[in-house]
């Protein structure tokens, strides 16, 4: 046994070098047999998972400083780390639904099920996510293929069903009972992805498909979310950023404003209504921290998310502004602000009425995410 784990520990290092040395080798040697043995490679690698991995083509996720202000005159700091969209592939087959739905479903049951999507908006994958829900209850979103076939899901509602027993405000406890140890990175070409480590989700690899469980750190962390992607839709994003656009920008803006009302209506609190007015005042300190290559409250001409309100006209009685930079979706922004009490208390104030966001991309596709809150 041990000779077996040494023999798949050496395929697995050259399959991982493999760009490294395949080319200069090929000048010489024919080596086209070695595509056999990469996917035998791939397969092999189950079984080494418990073993320690190479880290020569590795690429960490930065945590990111996310800052908040609450009311005007109140700011509270607090750190959310940037995480990456899990990757995942073929049909679960009955062990995940949401909804009824589950990936590989036609877009025709799908559309019996739930009726006309409420919005349909470019996600980072170059596929749209067809928004679902009553008044933000029964919240979900669905992503197609080209052949009209379920190929993404995300829920934050008590939607989820599975085979394996857990759903909604289910502890972690049982996730890692149901589905043991979750992965630690996706691959695109020689970069590794590591996933988020913190304790704030868990992805998982299942019958070729990725599942990543959200936890709510503020509800004795239970299941808050769930998200599945197939693995051709995945790999159509060939790094953690997509391609940027103008589509995929107004895509971002308005996922993160249904997000926020689907969390609040969840909690109790009444949905906040969208203002192109302050839509304007998010963007444009989303784009000027993207160009100067800055993440604060504060721009660099010293002012601050009230003065940039008050010069767009913007009258309030109580206001205040989320920041999130770096997350790869909108969904994982919103996540991760969930988790932090200082975020989560702006998204969820029943005070505010209103709700703008700004969305804008940096030379490496990395987003910045402005929420401005208020109401007048």
């Amino acid at each position: 046994m041990g000779y077996i784990k040494l023999i798949l520990t050496l395929l697995f290092a050259a399959y991982l070098t493999s760009p490294l040395w395949e080319k200069p080798v090929s000048g010489f040697v024919d080596v086209s047999f070695l595509d056999q043995i990469d996917a035998q490679v791939i397969q092999g690698f189950e079984y080494l998972k418990e073993q320690p991995i190479i880290d020569d083509l590795s690429k960490k996720v930065a945590t990111i400083p996310v800052r908040l202000t609450m009311e005007a005159g109140e700011t509270k700091y607090a750190p959310v780390n940037e995480v990456e969209k899990p990757a995942l592939a073929t049909p679960t087959e009955g062990l995940f639904s949401v909804h009824n739905i589950q990936i590989g479903d036609n877009m025709k049951i799908v559309n019996a099920e739930l009726g006309k999507a409420k919005r349909i908006t470019k996600n980072e994958y170059g596929t749209e996510w067809h928004t679902y829900h009553t008044d933000y209850q029964n919240f979900l979103m669905v992503s197609f293929d080209e052949g009209q076939q379920v190929n993404g899901l995300f829920t934050n509602n008590d939607l989820i069903a599975s085979s394996y027993g857990f759903k909604l405000n289910s502890p972690k406890s049982v996730v890692h009972q149901a589905l043991g140890k979750p992965i630690q990175y996706i691959q695109k070409g020689n970069v590794r992805y590591l996933l988020n480590s913190d304790g704030e989700m868990d992805t998982y690899l299942i019958e070729n498909v990725y599942v990543t469980v959200f936890y709510d750190v503020h509800e004795k962390n239970t299941v808050t979310a769930i998200q599945i992607i197939s693995e051709n839709m995945e790999n159509q994003k060939g790094a953690l950023y997509g391609n940027t656009s103008e589509e995929l920008q107004k895509g971002f803006e308005f996922q993160l404003f249904d997000l926020t009302n689907a969390a609040r209506v969840h909690h109790s609190v009444p949905p906040l209504k969208w203002e192109s007015k302050v839509r304007v005042t998010a963007y444009k300190h989303s784009l000027d921290m993207a160009e100067q290559n800055y993440f604060s409250h504060t721009n660099l001409a010293g002012q601050s998310p009230f003065d940039r309100m008050t010069m767009d006209n913007i009258n309030y009685s109580v206001a205040g502004e989320n920041l999130a930079y770096g997350q790869s979706s909108s969904i994982f922004a919103h996540e991760g602000l969930m988790n932090s009490i200082g975020h989560r208390k702006n998204l969820l104030k029943s005070d505010f009425q209103l709700l703008g966001v700004g969305v804008a991309f940096n030379e490496e596709n990395q987003p910045y995410y402005t929420e401005n809150f208020y109401t007048p």
